[in-house]
């Protein structure tokens, strides 16, 4: 019943925002990207979200600090309960997030990229933002911090839905009703939408077997004039530098091309986009990308060369990572 009360929250923003023709598609794709037979243990996960406890309507929400922050006394029953059910969503791998006193240390620093990226962004008040692949919502949240009037999170992973919704459980409505998740791709946003003020892809592009098409997805998302936030892996060289690393890179089989960064501009000004700017390129490190007990699997340091922390295991360049942001033309 909890669950139909969020698609409702869903569908109210969707008929606000005027999204007439995705409406339409709304309810397949719910349950496509909420299939039980599909995700084996998204019962379970649901299950836990359903069960955190209700809380005091009193709380002060902080969104516009590195730590996601719901600051709401928890009794110590309430807290136990509430920390079991958080942990049986793992693994967390963006925040970080305080809930009440519960302190999710999520495997990425990712307030570590809002701080690169924020300095630099088009102001967000009052704007109409799509985060695309945006894991459990924390950059999402960010966003609304910033000031943005509409969040669409878009996310295929059913698991990442149930972390943010149990997010929101703590965040309540009044914030909450600023940012929504849809469990779906960017292949399920309807085509030339150009809906959207600000448009966030940050970790997405290297994961496409064409670039070049994600690129397009991306711009037909924005209106003209919108701007485009995009944030991927790179590698060091010109604009004809493109690394395609083969079977893994850095243990992960679906990663397809890691081009420069000036190659990475190349391609956005041939794919409708002006203004074109590199902001940040830098190495990831083994403080920001790590095993927690919030996220106790493999992480960055496992997938380095131990001898050469400047290669993966594959013998690749180790992790880079660029933020370029642009303009649609």
């Amino acid at each position: 019943m909890a669950f139909d009360v969020r698609h409702r929250a869903l569908y109210h923003a969707f008929i606000e925002q005027g999204f007439d023709t995705w409406l339409a598609h709304l309810p397949q794709q719910l349950a496509k990207g909420l299939d039980r037979k599909r995700h084996g243990d998204l019962a379970m996960w649901e299950k836990a979200v359903a069960k955190l406890p209700t809380l005091p309507k009193e709380r002060h929400i902080q969104l516009d600090t590195d730590t996601v922050t719901v600051n709401v006394a928890l009794s110590s029953s309430a807290r136990e309960q509430s920390e079991n059910l958080l942990r049986a969503l793992i693994p967390w791998r963006k925040g970080p997030y305080q809930l009440g006193n519960i302190v999710i240390d999520t495997e990425w620093r990712s307030d570590w990229k809002w701080q690169r990226i924020a300095p630099h962004l088009s102001d967000l008040n009052g704007r109409r933002v799509l985060d695309v692949g945006g894991g459990n919502g924390y950059h999402g949240w960010r966003m609304a911090g910033a000031g943005a009037h509409f969040v669409l999170v878009i996310d295929p992973s059913p698991r990442f839905y149930c972390q943010f919704h149990a997010v929101r459980h703590f965040i309540g409505d009044t914030d909450g009703n600023r940012v929504h998740f849809l469990p779906v791709g960017i292949e399920d946003v309807p085509e030339k939408l150009e809906a959207f003020d600000t448009v966030f892809s940050m970790g997405v592009l290297y994961h496409r077997r064409s670039p070049l098409d994600h690129l397009l997805q991306l711009r037909d998302t924005l209106r003209p004039g919108g701007e485009l936030v995009l944030e991927t892996l790179v590698v060091q060289g010109d604009e004809h530098t493109v690394l395609v690393p083969g079977e893994r890179y850095a243990q992960m089989p679906n990663v397809y091309f890691l081009p420069s960064a000036k190659a990475l501009a190349h391609w956005l000004t041939r794919t409708g986009f002006r203004d074109v700017r590199i902001v940040d390129e830098a190495d990831t490190s083994l403080t920001e990308q790590r095993s927690t007990e919030w996220m106790a699997f493999h992480s960055l340091r496992d997938f380095l060369d131990p001898h050469d922390h400047s290669r993966t295991v594959e013998g690749h360049p180790a992790p880079r990572r660029a933020v370029i942001i642009a303009t649609r033309a």
